[in-house]
This record gives structure tokens, C-alpha cells and sequence, in this order.
């Protein structure tokens, strides 16, 4: 089969790959019919990833039609239309069956695709799914394979980290980072009954889709001294952090008020990071941060989508073959023609 592999630092081919074969009973073969690139890969891409391993496939945002199923599988067929959760669990473990896939006690514990070679990637024509009873969701009816395609990963991860913050009705909100996980938070925190989201973000054309959804748009320069005027120094309750750099999360810990809350969900690989903790204790703040069990979201966000409260689809910008897939993180990286979401077809 055809994927895309990593062979490193901007460095993504569209190469010959082994095609998958059924490891266990409980696995499940799944054709691609559509496959994301997240802003998590880009870390791969930029040479910073998680392994020192070349050549694996890359990607975990994925649907398919469901090829062959392992004789151990009750809960799909061929043929069945499906969605791939970037986190894998074990479906065994208490934790994993309570909906904590990030919770994971089996050994190795929870996974993500396109990582290493430990569990190649989506960004392929075929992709096997382990312990697929847990670790596949059928598309549901009232959503579209779009929709679906942004429940594997993107949606989920935007609802963690929205809920993370405490947003509740009544409640004001900063989102800094308006990649599409930061532009998905802003639409969730007004389905959660935010009255005012302020959106934060370096680049003009983010921060204008943001307004489109009822944001207040501001530069990254002017954030914290516009909310400080708006919130007569009291600043805001509520604050999402969805980019992971040192800078915006810094950002972000200086806009949330005395007892306010921040939720971090992008992905920062700076291990010498200098939390300033003096600060936080001094306001008596609450930090969250982690990885998101993304089968555990989707009720919740299958409900908001097929009511019309949410069209994390309006954030596709791009569709590409996946044998153009180089050019795809290309156009992502460097955010050209202001691309936002990619997505890819075989």
C-alpha cells in the first residue's frame, strides 16, 4: 500500500509501506477513505517528534470503511463506516472501560497512531485498528464524514480542553492560539454558555474567523493589556491555551484572574519550561494539562453537532491526495494561503 512516512525534519514522503495484516483476534483492518494532518504532527515534521525512529507512517486523525475483521470482533463488519480514535487504550483495563483512555493500565498504556513505529499511523490506504470493539466508533447518523473525521481528534481534544478551563454559562474566556483545535474551543465555549471569548492569535486571518463566530479578535501584542481594561484588572476566569509554546502559555497563565482557571492542551516539548509558579500561587490557580480519551467525548459532542451548535467542518480549508501529502505540511507549516485543516483522500 501506499502512506506517508517520516524520513526526517521536513522531510515526508509518499512511499511504498507494508501493507497491514491482522496482529490479534480483537483487531480490525480499516480502508482509509479520509485522513487529517493535526498540529501535534507538525512537531514530528519539524524534526522534534516523540521517537527517534525514520520511516514509520505518520498521522492518528482518520475514517474508513471497515476491510476485515479479526474473529474476535463483535461490534463491526466489513463494510461498516467508521471512525478511528487518535487514543488507543486497551478496552480492558477498569480505567479504560470508565472512559479514561489516557488512564490506561494495561502495559505500554494508552497509544496514539503515526508516533513510531509501536503503531503506525493513518496518513495510509490501510490502517489496524487494535482492540477495535473499544477503540473504533461507527459514524453516526446526522453526521457527516467531515464531522466525523474532526470527532477522531481535533473536536474531542478542543472539548477537553474547554472543559478543562471550567467554562460554564455566565463565564468570559480568553482561547489563545486559533490553530484549528484554539478556532473549535472558541465555538464550544459559546455552546457551553460563555457570554464573552476573547480570541487570541498572531495571525490576522484566524482572528477574523474567530470573530465570525462571535469572538472578540486580538493580537498577541495587545491581549493582555485589552483585557486587563476590559476586566478592570480583574481578568478572566476562564483561559484555553492551544498552541504549547513557552510564550503562550505564559500568556495564558497572565490572563486568568485571582482563582481562575488555565487549561493547556497544546503539546510542549520544552522540558527546562519556567512556570512561574510565584504567580500562580499568588492568584491561587488551577492548571490542567494532559491528554484527551477521545471515545469519551463523543456523545456529548455528536449531540451539539447534529443540533447545529457546532461545525468543526467550516475549518477545513484544504483537500489533497494523500500522494500530495508532502506538499500538504508544507502548505500546514508554514501557513501558507492561510491554510488551516487538511484534509486527505487516497
Amino acid at each position: 500500500m501506499k502512506a506517508l512516512l517520516y524520513q526526517g525534519a521536513e522531510d515526508i514522503q509518499y512511499e511504498d509501506f507494508a501493507d497491514p495484516d491482522l496482529k490479534a483476534d480483537t483487531d480490525v483492518l480499516v480502508k482509509m477513505t479520509a485522513c487529517g494532518i493535526c498540529g501535534s504532527d507538525l512537531h514530528i515534521y519539524q524534526g522534534h517528534g516523540f521517537t527517534t525512529d525514520k520511516g514509520y507512517c505518520v498521522g492518528h486523525e482518520a475514517i474508513g470503511e471497515v476491510a476485515e475483521v479479526g474473529k474476535g470482533v463483535r461490534r463491526y463488519k466489513p463494510g461498516d463506516q467508521v471512525m478511528i480514535s487518535a487514543a488507543a487504550g486497551c478496552g480492558n483495563c477498569r480505567n479504560c472501560l470508565g472512559g479514561h483512555t489516557n488512564q490506561c493500565t494495561s502495559p505500554g498504556g494508552a497509544s496514539c497512531y503515526g508516533l513510531s513505529h509501536a503503531l503506525e499511523g493513518c496518513q495510509a490506504e490501510g490502517i489496524v485498528v487494535p482492540m477495535a470493539d473499544f477503540n473504533l466508533g461507527h459514524i453516526p447518523e446526522g453526521v457527516t464524514p467531515d464531522q466525523a473525521l474532526l470527532l477522531t481528534d481535533n473536536l474531542p481534544t478542543a472539548h477537553l480542553a474547554c472543559k478543562n478551563a471550567d467554562i460554564a454559562p455566565g463565564k468570559s474566556v480568553a482561547v489563545v492560539g486559533l490553530g484549528p483545535i484554539g478556532l473549535m474551543a472558541v465555538e464550544i465555549a459559546f455552546a457551553l454558555g460563555a457570554t464573552k471569548v476573547y480570541a487570541i492569535d498572531l495571525v490576522e486571518h484566524r482572528r477574523n474567523q474567530a470573530a465570525e463566530l462571535g469572538a472578540i479578535p486580538l493580537a498577541a501584542d495587545v491581549a493582555r493589556q485589552t483585557i486587563e481594561e476590559d476586566t478592570k484588572g480583574m481578568f478572566l476566569p476562564c483561559v484555553v491555551e492551544c498552541v504549547g509554546a513557552d510564550a503562550t502559555i505564559d500568556m495564558a497563565i497572565k490572563l486568568a484572574s485571582r482563582w481562575g482557571t488555565v487549561s493547556a492542551i497544546g503539546v510542549n516539548q520544552n522540558m527546562n519550561f519556567n512556570f512561574p509558579m510565584a504567580l500562580a500561587f499568588a492568584k491561587g490557580l488551577t492548571f490542567r494539562i494532559g491528554t484527551c480519551s477521545i471515545q469519551s467525548h463523543w456523545d456529548e459532542l455528536i449531540e451539539l453537532i447534529r443540533g447545529g451548535r457546532l461545525k468543526p467542518e467550516a475549518f477545513i480549508t484544504n483537500r489533497m491526495g494523500l500522494s500530495e501529502g508532502a506538499e500538504a505540511y508544507r502548505l500546514f507549516n508554514n501557513k501558507i494561503d492561510n491554510t488551516l485543516k487538511v484534509v486527505m483522500t487516497p
